[in-house]
């Protein structure tokens, strides 16, 4: 590493937790827990991070309900699972690094079938036609009231008082991507006309509010993180003007650090990701996979090529425009691109792609090596979150598929 003012691998506090550097393996879909265990195939994955030399690692999607899933292979965070989850967590600190929780509810964004829902029409901002509701049969979502986001705002407060039970040191909430959170903040999404929507301030009003319920409860304990969009990189969405203004809101509410990340899952991946999700002519054998990728490409922009740190532009807005601190993720790969981040004066840098194609990369970055991650965005581990064995870099390889169908507390 070059000599600059702050070194990545400098410990840092994020509210009541202190890391021991600035690493943060990125909440990506792990695709492990096959009909919501908790298996030993996950707790590999996220043990094999801290291992690396990641200071935390972030355990992506934890549903805060049945309802709040996407995907019926998805962490769900109920009492059943705990004994797995301490299992999980466990693992991560017996190599000295921390583990966190994404708390996430899909709102409209799930493809559950009817059977697997309570409501016979998913929760969201606004509700009408939901586009994403083709694959599952549900054309059309409600909009959530009074009474309802009270209730989710419990949930999430109660996601996040288990994981404190379980050993988690964080929690991240999700308000990015199109998911619940972000179908407030959005106006792709939210169309409401009451007091939850319109100007940014009311979009930010229920994700605030959770937000505000789950410091109370565990903000002591527990480092709580916020993972949201900058922009939505799609028509009629969150502008960076807009990202600025989002970051306030989660400073004067208190969250302990933003993770900024881009774009929405179905309108804008690509701004996401900085590249185009792969493409075949073939159709994959995964309906799901095939459907989905359609969807995306009605509104996919031509071919966009990876450049290391692609979101440092709007990231930059807003490390001006505020005091939180802040975690920057967007194509980090290199010795010199992570010196760069950490010489922007972001606190912290968190990684995806490049810590699932090798994540002892961190622990040769720490010895000196200035080499560049062997990852090529080529976003071929998105789709493989849906095979047996569960996300991976396709140049690296596989963990054992056998292991995402043991429970994480089984014995050896």
């Amino acid at each position: 590493m070059s000599e600059i003012s702050k070194s990545p691998f400098d410990p840092i506090t994020i509210g009541p937790l202190k890391l021991r550097n600035r690493f943060i393996k990125a909440a990506t879909n792990e695709g492990m827990a096959k009909g919501g265990l908790v298996s030993k195939g996950l707790s590999l994955f996220h043990e094999r991070m801290a291992e690396g030399g990641a200071a935390l690692s972030t355990v992506a999607y934890c549903a805060t309900s049945r309802d709040g899933r996407t995907f019926a292979d998805q962490v769900t965070m109920e009492r059943d699972s705990l004994t797995d989850m301490k299992a999980m967590t466990d693992a991560v600190h017996r190599h000295g690094g921390a583990i966190s929780a994404q708390l996430t509810h899909a709102g409209s964004f799930t493809f559950l079938p009817k059977s697997e829902l309570q409501t016979s029409k998913p929760l969201s901002s606004s509700g009408g036609f939901n586009k994403v509701g083709v694959l599952s049969n549900r054309f059309f979502k409600q909009a959530m009231n009074q009474s309802q986001m009270e209730a989710i705002a419990e949930e999430f407060v109660a996601a996040a008082c288990l994981a404190r039970e379980a050993g988690f040191d964080a929690v991240e909430l999700h308000m990015g991507h199109g998911y619940l959170l972000s179908q407030f903040v959005s106006p792709v999404y939210n169309k409401r006309k009451d007091a939850y929507g319109g100007t940014i301030a009311r979009r930010m009003k229920f994700p605030s509010e959770v937000l505000s319920r789950v410091l109370d409860a565990v903000g002591k304990d527990l480092a709580v993180l916020v993972k949201y969009s900058m922009t939505d990189g799609a028509k009629g969405g969150n502008t960076i003007a807009d990202g600025i203004e989002i970051a306030k809101y989660l400073q004067s509410t208190g969250a302990h650090m933003a993770v900024l990340s881009n774009g929405l899952n179905v309108e804008s991946i690509e701004a996401m990701f900085g590249s185009s999700l792969p493409k075949s002519s073939t159709k994959p054998a995964n309906l799901l996979i095939a459907v989905g990728m359609w969807l995306q490409s009605l509104n996919a922009p031509p071919e966009v090529q990876f450049h290391e740190n692609y979101l440092r532009e709007n990231a930059l807005k807003i490390r001006e425009a505020v005091d939180l601190p802040l975690a920057y993720i967007g194509g980090a790969a290199s010795a010199q691109g992570v010196d760069q981040i950490i010489s922007d004066e972001f606190d912290a840098i968190a990684m995806g792609r490049a810590l699932i194609h090798d994540p002892q990369i961190i622990n040769r970055w720490k010895n000196g090596a200035n080499e560049t991650s062997g990852c090529t965005a080529c976003n071929r581990c998105v789709t493989m979150m849906y095979l047996p064995t569960g996300t991976h870099c396709v140049l690296t390889g596989a963990q054992d598929a056998k292991l995402n169908t043991i429970p994480a507390g089984a014995s050896s």
